[in-house]
């Protein structure tokens, strides 16, 4: 992997990831020079002791654009987009709009792809290893910022997920706190650990392989399963066999399985809807697919793994989080997740 760094008109930073060594990217970006003006807030609840960003600024975020104005494509043919190059291979590059930003962290944009029409499930088995190369390498240089307590790779795919731009793209943020999902998981593995003796993850794991019922897919070093208490109609987690705290630890061979492994995870899913006598599925799945990650401080016990879910139900439905997950945060779902994983295995071709 190649990694170039370089600035936008602006000030910020955008970096190319390329498999291609000889790869020049020394392509000026041609826009004026404008100041980003972003100057988000950290709230503390202190009913719940959760922070909150308040980010007026994103209110003027870019919304639904046509493709020929798409920021996130390359530059060309009298369009100036975020990438200055005529092609890219990978692209990282930090967010106009963010919602940390300075001493309250940094939210980075990750383009996949230079293509506009395809998803990461188009991505080659090479493509999708720079990505996770990507993640990686950024993993390392935000978890190495003074303010940055954790790192989180994720992606929002679909309309409704909530995207503003249909290009293909994942975010990063580099939190300056732990996000409260992150320590509830903490809080729940220490208990685990002194009640147990045992890695609450590592437990996870093994109950799910000797279950093949919730098993999606497994390899030499990942699995892919359901779990037991699964929120959402269809919800997949993956875990390297060995119990790691960040991308930045992984082997070579956990790397090398992970790209294909995860590219049949992404295309089930985008046949899980398909009616009797369709080839393909007409609408794509709306998935959130997000890596937890260790924070810096206190998350010993916490696994790195990746948990990808959608917000869709059947063909017609969507999950909807309606009065008793949104007042009280508590889940109640519509699939068994025996039933969700049974579905998975049989969206294989």
């Amino acid at each position: 992997m190649k990694r170039t760094t370089t600035k936008l008109a602006d000030g910020r930073e955008l970096i190319y990831y390329d498999l291609d060594e000889s790869a020049a990217r020394d392509t000026v970006d041609r826009r004026a020079s404008e100041p980003v003006d972003s100057r988000p807030e950290l709230r503390l609840d202190r009913a719940t002791g959760d922070w909150v960003t308040i980010a007026s600024h994103r209110q003027g975020r870019v919304h639904h654009p046509p493709t020929a104005a798409c920021p996130l494509c390359p530059s060309g043919d009298g369009h100036d987009s975020e990438i200055p190059a005529a092609d890219y291979e990978v692209a990282v590059f930090e967010n106009r709009f963010p919602s940390l930003t300075g001493h309250f962290g940094r939210c980075e944009v990750v383009c996949f792809t230079p293509e506009h029409g395809v998803s990461f499930a188009d991505l080659t088995e090479d493509r999708a290893r720079l990505v996770l190369d990507a993640w990686t390498d950024r993993t390392a240089r935000l978890s190495s910022m003074p303010s940055v307590e954790q790192v989180y790779c994720f992606e929002n795919r679909g309309v409704e997920i909530g995207v503003t731009l249909a290009h293909p793209h994942g975010q990063i943020y580099a939190f300056p706190f732990v996000p409260p999902r992150t320590a509830k998981m903490m809080a729940v593995a220490d208990t685990h650990r002194s009640g147990t003796g045992g890695n609450l993850f590592e437990d996870l794991l093994a109950e799910a392989r000797a279950a093949a019922s919730r098993v999606v897919l497994a390899g030499e070093h990942w699995t892919a399963f359901v779990p037991y208490a699964a929120r959402w109609p269809y919800e997949v987690h993956v875990y390297p066999h060995r119990r790691v705290p960040d991308l930045t630890h992984l082997t070579e061979a956990e790397r090398a399985e992970f790209p294909a492994l995860y590219l049949d995870l992404l295309r089930r899913f985008d046949r899980l809807f398909r009616t009797e006598g369709q080839a393909e599925q007409t609408v794509p799945t709306p998935y959130i697919s997000a890596w937890h990650q260790a924070p810096r401080n206190g998350g010993q016990e916490l696994a790195l793994h990746l948990e990808l879910f959608t917000v869709r139900r059947s063909a017609d439905k969507l999950k909807f989080l309606a009065g008793v997950e949104s007042g009280m945060d508590s889940f109640v779902n519509d699939i068994a997740p025996e039933d969700a994983a049974q579905r998975l295995r049989e969206a294989a071709s």
